[in-house]
């Protein structure tokens, strides 16, 4: 039994909304989430008789939309500190990010572009494998 397309997306925001929180604003846990979630949204396309072509073109357009609640919840939570950037009394070295580029304003980009923009991205790939294993699968066990 499958949820509704609809219920499946609230259920799988509520979740990702955990995981943020799980991880702190660290979307480590919302990234592993996009494998079982690649897995389920190709069950989901998979149950009416449609072409491959539509299968992928669905996959892929559910996991953009999961991808889009990650891209906004942590937009959320990171985009407050961007003003930070502009202040010159901020002080980035003590903010408790890790200094991986050795300079606080250059790492502080870098933590902001990472978790902002890179991390969706991520969780958007990790969605896309799930659904190709899932596909793969589901081929060999239909062959």
């Amino acid at each position: 039994m499958a949820l509704k397309p609809i219920w499946a997306f609230v259920v799988y925001a509520i979740l990702d909304t955990g995981c943020a929180g799980a991880g702190m604003g660290v979307p480590f846990f919302c990234i592993l989430l996009g494998f079982p979630a690649g897995w389920y949204i190709t069950r989901l396309v998979t149950q009416e008789n449609a072409g491959l072509r539509l299968i992928l073109r669905r996959s892929l357009r559910y996991a953009a939309l999961c991808s889009l609640i990650t891209l906004v919840l942590m937009a959320a939570i990171w985009g407050m500190t961007v003003p930070m950037l502009f202040d010159p009394n901020a002080d980035l070295a003590n903010f408790g990010i890790p200094m991986i580029l050795y300079e606080p304003r250059a790492s502080f980009i870098g933590w902001l572009v990472l978790m902002i923009v890179v991390s969706p991205l991520l969780q958007l790939l990790a969605m896309v494998f799930g659904s190709y294993v899932t596909l793969a699968v589901r081929a060999k066990e239909t062959a």
